[in-house]
């Protein structure tokens, strides 16, 4: 089954309870525009380096489309469309003024100089200046890319249309970035985790976490889970995987991390698989890697009592129905990890404003619209007797929907 088949089953799902007419189904799945194009750049070692790039415009009902910009070999165009899908519904869900869209690389920054990485940054922004900016969709640093790509793309893209600080987001504050912004995502994932457990009457102190992914969203997970209490028993990243029943010391081990390129061989820890951390006996389990690990394999593995994705489309279908079936709670993606798009809209917001808002200001305001989103949620799942996957389609794909037939085909 590939991706957007998988998406296109949650989203039938919400849609049936939103008893959406077949035209308006095929309306808001289609996308606005999907772009595929040839990068050539010269390597260091003279020679011509070929890859491709693609962005993929999905929906701009609500506003100008807004997604992040990844750099992996994995990706192709299927995956971009159901992300730039998913980005459409997550926008909506915390209800800002967006559309959805996504965008990337085929290529492993890994293996590129910083120089060659620049080349590639500056040339995928030489073929699709003219279809992204401020008023018309806005990238942003995903897997594979960060502050200083988000730099290149930005000054690139201002040869062609002059001073635009706000045509990206994730920037250094150096160039009109944000405060907040690289820890948002991650802190986003545990205030949802926090309320999650508020609603059950419950608190996140003292909760066991396992933790599927160590990078950007992993580690700003796992500091600000210890932050509140909770003990984070195993991590895993993409070299292996550590443990402690007794909950791992999350500072050291990521400094450790930082050193050793990963957390296999922490002392003090034993080491694991990524089976075996799917099946710690925990409260909570974040998966804050790539997409689809939660399988119909990996799925019976789990003994954690709640899933909060912290990763983009993570559980398949088989594996969502697994949990359902077994009890097991999950807070789906476009809820959960939607605090670095919260972000980005704020940095968006002060750009187009020329202000700058402390870092007080911006925690203040993603809890704020965290909350928000999930009592939302909470509220359409409790009515409605669904799961809280289908309770935020159902509000996303509302809203999207709603504003859609207001707005009229012209």
């Amino acid at each position: 089954m590939n991706a957007p088949t998988k998406s296109e089953i949650y989203f039938h799902t919400a849609a049936d309870h939103l008893k959406l007419s077949d035209r308006m189904r095929t309306l808001l799945l289609t996308p606005v525009r999907d772009v595929k194009v040839q990068l050539a750049i010269r390597l260091d070692n003279g020679e011509i380096g070929t890859f491709v790039g693609y962005r993929v415009q999905h929906d701009g009902a609500r506003g100008p489309m807004k997604g992040g910009l990844r750099y992996h070999p994995e990706v192709d165009d299927e995956e971009v469309q159901t992300l730039a899908q998913l980005m459409t519904w997550k926008t909506a869900v915390v209800d800002l003024p967006y559309g959805g869209a996504k965008g990337g690389i085929a290529v492993d920054p890994r293996s590129l100089s910083k120089g060659e990485l620049e080349r590639l940054t500056r040339k995928f922004v030489d073929q699709i200046h003219d279809m992204v900016g401020p008023d018309t969709d806005i990238p942003a640093p995903d897997m594979g890319t960060n502050g200083q790509v988000m730099a290149w793309f930005m000054n690139q893209y201002q040869k062609y249309h002059g001073f635009q600080p706000a045509c990206v987001t994730g920037k250094p504050l150096e160039l009109h970035g944000c405060e907040g912004r690289e820890e948002a995502t991650g802190r986003g994932v545990v205030i949802i985790a926090d309320r999650l457990f508020q609603q059950l009457g419950k608190t996140l102190k003292g909760k066991k976490v396992a933790l599927q992914g160590f990078g950007n969203v992993g580690t700003f997970t796992a500091k600000f889970l210890h932050e509140r209490g909770a003990r984070v028993v195993a991590i895993t990243d993409v070299r292996g995987g550590c443990a402690n029943p007794k909950g791992l010391d999350i500072p050291q081990l990521t400094e450790y991390a930082k050193s050793n390129n990963g957390v296999q061989g922490f002392p003090g820890s034993e080491a694991i698989t990524n089976e075996q951390l799917f099946a710690t006996k925990c409260d909570l389990l974040i998966p804050a890697a790539l997409g689809g690990q939660l399988t119909a394999e990996t799925a019976p593995l789990v003994q954690a009592k709640f899933i909060v994705e912290a990763a983009n489309d993570p559980t398949t279908p088989e594996a969502d129905e697994i949990f359902h079936q077994r009890g097991i709670l999950v807070v789906p993606d476009i809820l959960a990890n939607a605090g670095g798009v919260t972000v980005s809209y704020f940095e968006w917001v002060q750009n187009r404003s020329v202000v700058h808002w402390p870092l007080d200001e911006i925690r203040a305001k993603l809890e704020q619209k965290m909350i928000a989103a999930f009592d939302a949620v909470w509220k359409i799942s409790e009515e409605r007797k669904v799961t809280m996957r289908t309770a935020a389609y159902i509000l996303g794909i509302g809203r999207v929907a709603q504003a859609t037939e207001l707005a009229g085909v012209s």
